[in-house]
């Protein structure tokens, strides 16, 4: 791959002919169209939070460089941005008024018109240090995947982007990186993420390819069509929707893909999920409601899922003390299981440290983590005891 250093171009320069799409909220061209600011492979625009964006127009009125910026020259003479479109876009959005933003300026915010003479031509001015690149796509893509754009780092799926980049990834990210999609708050009940993250389409693809997503991008690089992708998606919001009414905070995020491939040619009954859902959120033993979805799709069996509250240390210690009592004056071994036997345990008494809490009725039963429904056993026999 080859680089050409360009130290003539100034944020004036590139701001000509800026064009900016706030449906899809990004940087279209610059350069008087010579320059494309967002290619396919590009994260979306996430400097427009009033702070990035703020912070890159306060660094030009301060004279700082804004560090190197990296274009690509096509085989049409047009260049595209390999490194730096959050920073482009962000000082051009401030410079030709596309939605625009202030700047706090001399204890004053401060849009482009309001600026001193002085502080405007500073900032129209600025020269940029950018190499111009050109090579193989395989190499452009190699070298972007190295990069990280002024201190926010790219996530794993936006590397993909840029790995697999072409007609299918245009086509994935105009339908799951869109926040304007009309079906995005719905999806974000149960995908944690930021959308402009590629988050739910990160998660579209995890759950359509069980879990090889690079793998799966490859194999439909050159697609036309998502379909695939967009209706197994649809699948699985679909079949969540159809079973749990309850769109909490305890659902964001859980391991839905493979909960659906786990369960989804099971029969339920909305109505009694519903209300188990309800009884165990409300359960105060359940420290772990994040658990119950998949908890009830197992057929209530798995209670490690719901890490159910553990038998306090002082009521530890007095069980103990009352069974190892109640033991010695009988005769028999303080492990009420081994009292029953017929070997030289049954009137062995075991120290508090090889004996562990009980519940006398599980939990799953309706047992209360309280004292009046402890026990202590040997441990051998509470390993064994299990869930009966």
């Amino acid at each position: 791959m080859k680089t050409e250093l360009h130290t003539n171009w100034t944020v004036g320069d590139i701001c000509k002919g800026f064009i900016f799409d706030r449906n899809e909220n990004k940087g279209l061209f610059g350069l008087d169209g010579q320059l494309i600011i967002q290619p396919e492979y590009q994260r979306n625009y996430i400097y427009g939070d009033g702070k990035w964006d703020v912070a890159v127009v306060e660094s030009l009125l301060k004279g700082y460089p804004l560090g190197l910026i990296y274009f690509v020259l096509n085989e049409d003479g047009k260049y595209e941005v390999l490194d730096g479109q959050q920073r482009i876009t962000s000082f051009a959005r401030f410079v030709n008024k596309t939605w625009p933003f202030a700047v706090n300026w001399h204890g004053k915010p401060r849009y482009i018109d309001s600026l001193d003479p002085d502080d405007k031509n500073r900032i129209l001015h600025a020269p940029l240090t950018i190499y111009v690149c050109k090579g193989e796509p395989s190499e452009i893509q190699a070298w972007f995947k190295t990069i990280n754009i002024v201190g926010v780092p790219l996530v794993p799926q936006e590397l993909r982007n840029a790995a697999y980049h072409g007609p299918f990834v245009s086509l994935a990210r105009e339908e799951f990186s869109n926040t304007n999609n009309s079906n995005m708050n719905r999806w974000q009940t149960y995908v944690k993420g930021e959308p402009k993250r590629q988050a739910i389409l990160e998660r579209a693809l995890d759950w359509v390819s069980n879990g090889n997503i690079e793998d799966y991008m490859a194999r439909h690089r050159n697609d036309t069509q998502i379909n695939e992708l967009k209706n197994h998606f649809d699948t699985v919001i679909d079949w969540i929707d159809s079973l749990f009414d309850y769109t909490g905070p305890e659902v964001k995020g859980l391991e839905w893909g493979r909960l659906y491939n786990t369960y989804h040619k099971k029969p339920y009954n909305k109505s009694k999920i519903t209300e188990r859902v309800n009884t165990l959120l409300a359960d105060d033993d359940v420290t772990n409601k994040r658990g119950i979805f998949e908890y009830i799709l197992g057929g209530e069996t798995d209670t490690k899922l719901l890490n159910i509250r553990v038998f306090d240390k002082k009521t530890i210690k007095k069980v103990y003390d009352k069974q190892t009592r109640d033991a010695k004056k009988k005769g028999t071994s303080n492990c009420p299981l081994c009292a029953l036997g017929k070997d030289h345990k049954r009137t062995f008494i075991y120290n508090l440290k090889d004996m562990d809490a009980d519940h006398v009725t599980a939990w799953s039963k309706g047992g209360a983590t309280n004292i009046s429904n402890c026990q202590m056993l040997c441990k051998t026999h509470n390993r064994a005891k299990g869930n009966r």
